[in-house]
């Protein structure tokens, strides 16, 4: 497929539909995601809203009016040390893979989250075999901070979880403005 032009924005509820589909694939067909069945619209709404309500990023790449992937932040864990920390999530359509979606919605999330004063990014990503996703995040600067092992079951066989991170910022070269 010929490299097309995409615009990366901010998600709008409207969006919701294409998402839903994109992560389907992923949770029926894959091991990036460590879901067994794919939430609803219903759901994927109340995720979105819940990222809204909190302020974090959440982006689609459109490319000829349709969404080719999202990728938004969040929460990485819940206790207030982990304050300026977020974990990010990218998919992008089998339709539209090999166009740089992938790089231009995480290199616009990890703008973003720094621009909101968070210090440092983490992925944990399904499956030691997920090249796709452990190449896209260490070309945007993560590095490699562990593999989990068989911390998931899924089709059938155990799954590891690799664990990336990622400065923002001035990362913890300084300590953040309270």
């Amino acid at each position: 497929m010929p490299k097309q032009a995409f615009h990366i924005r901010a998600a709008a509820e409207g969006d919701l539909a294409q998402i839903c589909e994109i992560y389907a694939h992923y949770v029926l067909n894959g091991l990036a995601s460590f879901e067994i069945e794919a939430p609803d619209l219903t759901e994927m709404t109340h995720r979105w809203t819940g990222a809204q309500d909190h302020g974090y990023p959440y982006l689609v790449a459109e490319i000829d009016g349709r969404i080719g992937g999202y990728a938004y932040a969040g929460l990485f864990r819940e206790r207030p040390a982990y304050r300026y920390t977020v974990e990010d999530s990218v998919y992008v359509s089998p339709d539209f893979l090999g166009l740089g979606l992938g790089a231009g919605l995480l290199g616009e999330l990890i703008d973003l989250c720094a621009g909101l004063g968070y210090r440092q990014m983490i992925a944990v990503i399904g499956d030691t075999a997920n090249d796709q996703s452990i190449n896209l995040h260490l070309r945007l600067g993560f590095e490699h901070a562990g593999v989990l092992g068989s911390t998931g079951f899924k089709h059938g066989r155990w799954v590891d979880s690799v664990m990336m991170q990622r400065a923002l910022g001035p990362g913890d070269a300084q300590a953040p403005s309270e």
